[in-house]
């Protein structure tokens, strides 16, 4: 290797060591500052409501609930036997039937597939604001919204109403206790049918439910609903009623279009020992103050001779009694009127 005789380094471009060097790379040039321009995201579709409800379902740790469906047409009819029904609400000015009055009257006519307990075809609506000819009391004006100028002047459509009623085979009420003294005294075409109550005839604790209020069995089907409007309380309990019971399977429909058709018993603990007060109420049996008995309903036949076993047993000491039975049906159950009442011997 040659250098240069004052003993200096060759230059740079001399060290080759048998490679074809590359070209030299120029600086890169100096360029003014400037402010950083952020470069935006590709644009992505944004996200429906029912997409974010159905993202939230998959995760444990949410349950997602959805406005009730108002559903105004089912499936058409298979050609299979229906039967009719009418399910029907009320808003009234307070609790006594005698005193109270109607302020608003909902019915939903829906025909049922008895084969398999669902709703087929078109729903007929009717809903119907009358004035009461009394103040609505405040507190009934702030539960269901309806107040004293949304209700004068107004007046049931009678035919429009007795229309719906012509055809029916069952009217279904959530509590039809409250409900049936209240339109049966309005119109008494009411008292004609037979009723079945969506509240007492089902055993929803058995079903497996919390509750039998509408509003927490509609929200344990993942549904909320604007309540104490008459017309939209019937949708609920439609869309409650047609949905499959988790224990038996069946619809709350069928469920009750079977209760209907078999007589059920109101029996009395007549002259019942006082000492059984505790007793009795543990076991359900409801005091009634102005006949001054405990009594207890019953759905056939087979419960009614069980409990009269156990009247004998645990509340007369198995001495000799006799209670009274009140039989009743879909006609007289959950009105004013009595059924056939006879006492029986223990």
């Amino acid at each position: 290797m040659n250098t240069e005789s004052d003993g200096r380094a060759p230059p740079a471009d001399q060290l080759g060591f048998g490679f074809d060097d590359a070209a030299p790379i120029a600086p890169a040039p100096v360029l003014p500052r400037t402010r950083k321009t952020r470069i935006p995201a590709p644009a992505s579709e944004p996200l429906t409501p029912e997409a974010m409800a159905l993202a939230l379902e998959r995760h444990a740790d949410y349950r997602v609930l959805r406005r009730l469906p108002v559903q105004q047409q089912f499936a058409q009819q298979s050609g299979g036997p229906v039967t009719r029904l009418l399910i029907l609400d009320t808003e009234t000015t307070g609790l006594d039937a005698s005193r109270d009055r109607i302020m608003e009257l909902a019915l939903l006519r829906v025909d049922v597939d008895l084969a398999t307990g669902l709703p087929v075809g078109t729903v007929d609506v009717y809903d119907g604001l009358e004035d009461p000819g009394m103040p609505i009391p405040l507190e009934i004006q702030e539960l269901t919204g309806i107040s004293d100028a949304m209700v004068r002047g107004h007046k049931l459509d009678e035919l429009r109403v007795a229309a719906m009623l012509a055809d029916a085979d069952l009217v279904i009420a959530h509590n039809a206790g409250f409900d049936r003294p209240f339109v049966e005294a309005r119109l008494a075409r009411f008292a004609q049918l037979p009723w079945a109550c969506s509240f007492a005839d089902l055993d929803w604790k058995k079903e497996g439910r919390g509750s039998a209020k509408l509003t927490q069995l509609a929200l344990e089907l993942g549904w909320f609903y604007d309540a104490h409007r008459a017309e939209m309380d019937c949708h609920a309990l439609l869309a409650v009623l047609a949905s499959p019971l988790p224990v038996s399977g069946q619809t709350g429909l069928a469920q009750l279009l079977s209760v209907a058709a078999r007589p059920s018993y109101r029996l009395q603990a007549t002259a019942a020992p006082f000492e059984a007060k505790d007793l009795l109420k543990a076991r359900g049996y409801r005091w009634d103050g102005e006949h001054r008995v405990w009594h207890t309903r019953l759905g056939d036949e087979a419960q009614l001779q069980s409990e009269c076993e156990w009247l004998k047993a645990s509340v007369y000491g198995n001495r000799a009694a006799r209670v009274q039975v009140e039989r009743l049906d879909a006609g007289n159950r959950y009105s004013l009127r009595p059924g056939q009442v006879e006492a029986r011997a223990l």
